[in-house]
């Protein structure tokens, strides 16, 4: 019982095995690679490096055959051709695009084959359709680097002698800035602050006009005056805020400045007193707005911060009133000192609005008393003989015209000249 037992399983198993081996037999001729296939070949203009036999073959990123032979082109020798069989419903056209892709860093590589919609029917070539592949398809990055090496030594080898002289024309620009090392500082910061650029902007002040001032007229003045921009010493004129460390010293600050030019703006301050005192519509600063008008001359001789244990702010400056006619009506000195509460920039620029004021009202009190106190102007030449008419010996506007004697022939023409004289 037990013999024949064994003798069945064996034999079981006998028929298993072949069943499977059937099935194995099956399945490679229909789905493992040994189903009907085409065979194409493939030219290849340069070498190709990492093509083996059984490198696989991929149709649109999908493998779709084998390498099944790799080898030289007899009477062309610079030409590779491969042999690759793809499965039948394959659709390589005549345009069907022939590329070799790295598989990986370190794998070998892989015919890749790209779209095709071209109805023509491949090119034979001893009785295979035959694709052609571009001429540097066989490149990889490593030989495109020799190459790009290759011609860079070859512009360097043509172009030697230029590039000899460019080198040593930089060689002479270095020599040149490292003898003017100390000047470039200063060169790069003039284009810096022509650009724009450079440290951060400065903080910018203003005088204060006089304000609190009596009211003003109840009817116009008499008067209309221009203040033409003040003059003054090269060191004032400037927008820095000037300091004196001793008496024979002046400096300027650092950072802090006037939003304008001295002179523009106590130009400006000295018009806007005049204005808070009601006199806007009789002061101007440009020449010409108001005829016959008298002119108010400013020269800026001080206008600084003594610094110092106790610093104070100093103005100092000479005015001077004229007529039309450039007469002089009036001058006058003014001066004002304000002590500044400490030493930061801020501190002198308090000090020095504070004495502006006090000139500027001075200086808006002494020219209106001066100007209402002045004598009219002389009358014009032409109108200075009916000036000195009285009113009664003027004629009457209709004294009729009287006719001339009846003997007057005429004042005598001049005789014509003699003509040998012309």
């Amino acid at each position: 019982m037990e013999t024949r037992a064994r003798y069945a399983l064996i034999g079981f198993f006998i028929l298993a095995v072949l069943g499977a081996a059937f099935g194995f037999v099956y399945w490679l001729e229909n789905k493992g690679g040994f189903g009907e296939r085409e065979t194409y070949r493939i030219q290849f203009e340069s070498a190709v490096p990492g093509l083996y036999i059984g490198s696989a073959v991929l149709f649109n990123g999908i493998r779709v055959g084998d390498v099944t032979s790799v080898s030289l082109n007899p009477a062309q020798p610079q030409q590779v051709l491969a042999t690759i069989s793809v499965m039948k419903d394959t659709p390589i056209r005549e345009d069907t695009a022939v590329n070799v892709e790295q598989q990986g860093l370190t794998g070998g590589v892989a015919v890749t084959l790209t779209g095709g919609t071209s109805t023509e029917p491949l090119a034979q070539n001893e009785g295979l359709a035959t694709l052609i592949a571009p001429p540097d398809v066989g490149r990889d990055w490593t030989q495109s680097a020799r190459d790009a090496f290759q011609e860079v030594e070859q512009i360097l080898d043509e172009n030697r002698v230029p590039v000899q002289e460019a080198i040593k024309n930089i060689e002479v620009f270095t020599d040149a800035l490292a003898r003017n090392s100390d000047k470039v500082d200063g060169i790069l910061a003039g284009i810096e602050r022509m650009t724009g650029g450079g440290k951060d902007a400065s903080l910018l002040y203003s005088l204060k006009p006089a304000t609190n001032l009596p009211p003003g007229p109840e009817a116009p003045p008499s008067w209309k005056l221009t203040i033409p921009e003040p003059t003054t010493l090269l060191a004032y004129n400037t927008d820095k805020i000037m300091t004196r460390p001793a008496p024979d010293e002046s400096r300027s600050l650092e950072g802090p400045r006037w939003n304008d030019s001295l002179p523009i703006l106590v130009q400006a301050k000295l018009i806007e007193t005049f204005e808070n005192a009601g006199y806007t519509d009789d002061v101007t600063r440009t020449l010409g707005d108001f005829p016959n008008s008298d002119q108010l001359s400013i020269d800026i001789r001080r206008f600084d911060v003594s610094t110092g244990d106790d610093p104070e702010a100093t103005i100092l400056i000479l005015a001077k009133l004229q007529d039309p006619a450039g007469g002089v009506i009036g001058s006058k000195k003014f001066d004002a000192t304000a002590p500044a509460s400490g030493n930061e920039p801020r501190d002198y620029v308090d000090a020095l609005r504070t004495a502006f004021e006090t000139v500027a009202r001075d200086i808006l009190d002494w020219s209106t008393e001066t100007l209402a106190s002045a004598p009219p102007p002389p009358p014009a030449a032409d109108d200075a003989g009916a000036a000195d008419m009285a009113p009664e010996d003027m004629p009457p506007e209709d004294m009729p015209l009287e006719d001339a004697p009846a003997d007057f022939d005429g004042l005598p023409m001049p005789p014509e000249p003699d003509e040998a004289t012309q």
